[in-house]
């Protein structure tokens, strides 16, 4: 398993897939880079040479934000939408979804698993 910027990438797959487990590259990311450093994409990562990852790890820092700084990054920005209180910022304190989703339905992924309200009757009993 080749580590690059501290991360292990899967030896066993091609490079373009290997290097979308990096956090902060995708699909498109990952194409550009190996046609960058002139890489063959079907190469397996496990058979790229110590020069190849040298010089991957080396472009990637070099011309992207990834890894940690990203992280700090994403969450930087959401601490501020929190901190001036904007709506995206309020939806992000409470946990419900921020980009305009309903709420009644769905949504368990955001709001987490249901929370049954004690006492509340059903329509049955209430006949």
């Amino acid at each position: 398993m080749p580590r690059v910027i501290g991360v292990d990438i899967p030896g066993n797959k091609r490079t373009v897939v290997a290097l979308t487990y990096l956090f902060g590259v995708g699909d498109t990311r990952a194409a550009e880079v190996c046609e960058a450093l002139k890489l063959d994409p079907d190469k397996r990562a496990g058979e790229l040479s110590d020069e190849e990852i040298g010089a991957l790890a080396a472009h990637l820092e070099n011309q992207y934000a990834l890894e940690g700084s990203l992280r700090r990054q994403v969450a930087g920005n959401i601490n501020r939408l929190r901190e001036i209180a904007c709506y995206r910022g309020l939806r992000h304190r409470r946990g419900l979804p921020v980009r305009g989703q309903r709420t009644r339905t769905n949504a368990r992924g955001r709001k987490g698993p249901r929370k049954t309200v004690a006492g509340k009757k059903s329509v049955k009993a209430m006949k």
